[in-house]
């Protein structure tokens, strides 16, 4: 039996949200039903509802950043019961079988990992909606556990924000004896800030505006380097060991790359896009140009049980549903530190 949720969803490109009602797809014996508490809000929701990437499948119903306690369980269901605070991130499935889903790098599955929202579901084809809603319906494989200790509602950017930055962090092995510098300080850079100063890594971070070192400081940072000053990036030369690049747009990666230590990395996790570099200083270093996507699901419970360990949470302003369309127009002027959680009591029949 399908049900009505209320959410709120983009009917085009050009129009702002609003309320939206959807037949929940039929639940399956290995399906969690997930009761909303918290959505955060990512980027990557605004250019989907506005279709910058192309692709965008009418009506979409955003957010793959969600906390909330499960509503009821499937009959093959054993990782969870009714009541369990849990969290889904940007997949809900992926085909399983191939080496990427044997690795437990869903992220990148060989036929394509299945989006929270804006997606086909690959056993009945119905389209994925996300977490700008009521409830929401997922196989347990892609359900994970959120630790009771965290501050509920600052959770929901790490299923996002947390793993984007988490992921190349264990990947390039950062640790107590690790240089690290972070480029920008948005919703990413500041969780790659507090999570690689939690791993006992130096940290650094880039930036164009000397009025950000405070914040950075606080948030985890030993240094700040201005980078647009040439005396400061010429003495940050040969430095680290890997640079964690947030920049969510078209940006010039040449001066970093210097910075970097023999055989550093320098791994893009916020641009899409067409990049450029000089080889010179990557060959007579051994530096390399990376990217990175996300996280796989075991990766991800790494990261919450993490942070659940040293109490890492995000920093977030919260806001009503209805609020959402304010929330998008303050996020592309960077107006919010660092992240807006959407407190789903706000989403009532209107």
């Amino acid at each position: 039996m399908t049900q009505q949720i209320l959410a709120y969803a983009a009917l085009d490109s050009k129009s702002p949200l609003v309320p939206f009602k959807f037949e929940q797809r039929k639940a399956r014996a290995d399906d969690v039903i997930i009761d909303i508490e918290y959505c955060g809000v990512c980027h990557s929701d605004l250019h989907q509802a506005r279709n910058d990437w192309g692709g965008s499948q009418y009506p979409i119903v955003p957010g793959h950043e969600v906390v909330g306690r499960v509503k009821s369980i499937g009959s093959a269901v054993t990782k969870f019961k009714v009541g369990d605070l849990v969290g889904i991130g940007c997949m809900v499935d992926s085909c399983r079988t191939c080496s990427a889903c044997h690795e437990g790098l869903e992220q990148y599955c060989e036929q394509g990992n299945t989006g929270t929202y804006n997606s086909l579901d690959r056993h009945d084809k119905s389209v994925t909606y996300g977490g700008y809603s009521q409830t929401i319906i997922c196989s347990e494989a892609f359900v994970l556990k959120v630790p009771e200790n965290l501050d509920t509602q600052a959770v929901a950017p790490l299923l996002c924000a947390g793993i984007t930055t988490w992921s190349p962090l264990r990947h390039w092995k950062v640790g107590p004896q690790s240089k690290v510098a972070v480029v920008g300080l948005g919703g990413l850079g500041h969780m790659a800030i507090k999570l690689a100063h939690a791993l006992g890594a130096e940290v650094t971070l880039f930036t164009r505006s000397a009025s950000k070192e405070a914040d950075a400081k606080v948030l985890g940072a030993n240094h700040i380097v201005l980078s647009t000053d040439e005396k400061q990036m010429k003495a940050a030369r040969n430095q680290f060991d890997l640079i964690i690049d947030t920049v969510p747009y078209d940006h010039d990666l040449k001066p970093y790359i210097p910075t970097l230590a023999l055989s550093g990395t320098l791994v893009l996790v916020g641009y899409l896009g067409q990049i450029s570099a000089n080889s010179v200083p990557m060959i007579m270093g051994r530096k390399s140009i990376a990217g990175s996507l996300i996280g796989g699901i075991q990766e991800t419970q790494e990261l919450l049980n993490f942070c659940g360990e040293h109490n890492i949470v995000s920093d977030v302003e919260m806001i009503d549903m209805q609020n959402i369309n304010d929330a998008y127009e303050r996020m592309l002027k960077s107006d919010v530190k660092y992240r807006f959680v959407i407190d789903l009591k706000s989403l009532k029949d209107e």
